[in-house]
């Protein structure tokens, strides 16, 4: 089988796994192609994601690099039997590989914390939000339904059978910005509110008034791993998405959002009722940001 081209995330997370604990037991590639009877460049390939290996082999392999028995081992294993299918598939054709890695990775997370600055995170949007944002940042992509199918579909993690912990650290500048106009506006901070009572999601805002802060004016994503060394930082910049899984970015990202969130609003109370909201938490702005369309 020729060397895929595009290796999807998980693909090319595992190949990069598996170099970072062959180079950590001081093996060779020449020597783990010996390990796999194999050639050089294919050892190239499987760590660059570009082929798969068997369980049978990645067994051998993990054995070898010394790899110990536990959720990590359990982890790599899980990660090559992945035929990486699933419900994105059927957006193959309007989406790009990267979203779907995104789609992939929110349904195999453990948890997930986002810092948002300027816009409601994809997670609470409405569709008409959705639509709003997609023609303002991308005037000319066409019709947008198929996008905003893709974008609602993806939420499904936060209230199916076994929903994923999800913090959100959102700047109080998302919660003015109008997009879409006043009622598309009402509409998506009701909706955000409804999520927010969740009981596995947890929603704080940044005020104004607290100034500079770490991050600033830099959305984010962590998502947690089922075992922390799989733990990935997610970064969107106007070009291209990255996927960061070294551990120092993953610490650092870390770090950050907990500076974060020790500096925003106390969270949303899934369990108190509204007006029972009286000093300045993160509610209380959600609503009067709302009133005030």
């Amino acid at each position: 089988m020729a060397p895929r081209t595009q290796p999807s995330e998980r693909q090319r997370r595992l190949g990069a796994e598996l170099r970072k604990l062959r180079l950590r037991a001081g093996i060779s590639g020449s020597r783990a192609a010996e390990i796999l009877d194999a050639d050089r460049a294919r050892i190239s390939n499987i760590e660059a994601g570009r082929i798969d290996v068997s369980r049978n082999r990645l067994y051998k392999v993990l054995r070898e690099y010394g790899c110990p028995d536990g959720p990590y081992f359990d982890a790599l294993m899980e990660m090559a039997q992945s035929r990486g299918v699933g419900w994105w598939d059927e957006f193959r054709d309007v989406m790009r590989r990267q979203a779907l890695d995104l789609a992939e990775m929110e349904s195999r997370a453990a948890s997930i914390r986002v810092h948002e600055p300027l816009a409601i995170p994809g997670m609470f949007q409405t569709e008409d939000y959705a639509h709003a944002v997609m023609q303002a940042v991308s005037p000319d992509m066409g019709p947008t339904d198929r996008f905003v199918q893709f974008r609602m579909a993806r939420q499904r993690v936060l209230t199916c059978e076994a929903p994923l912990p999800y913090h959100a650290v959102i700047h109080e500048a998302a919660l003015r910005v109008r997009v879409g106009g006043p009622q598309v506006m009402r509409k998506q901070l009701r909706k955000l509110i409804e999520v927010a009572r969740l009981p596995n999601v947890t929603v704080q805002v940044f005020p104004f008034e607290r100034g500079a802060y770490p991050a600033f004016s830099r959305p984010f994503v962590l998502f947690g791993g089922s075992t922390g060394e799989l733990d990935t930082v997610y970064l969107e910049h106007s070009l291209k998405i990255v996927f960061l899984g070294d551990g120092a970015d993953v610490d650092d990202y870390s770090k950050m959002f907990e500076r974060l969130s020790d500096l925003a609003l106390d969270p949303v109370d899934p369990e108190a009722a509204p007006e029972s909201h009286i000093g300045r938490d993160s509610l209380s702005l959600i609503q009067h940001a709302m009133y005030e369309l």
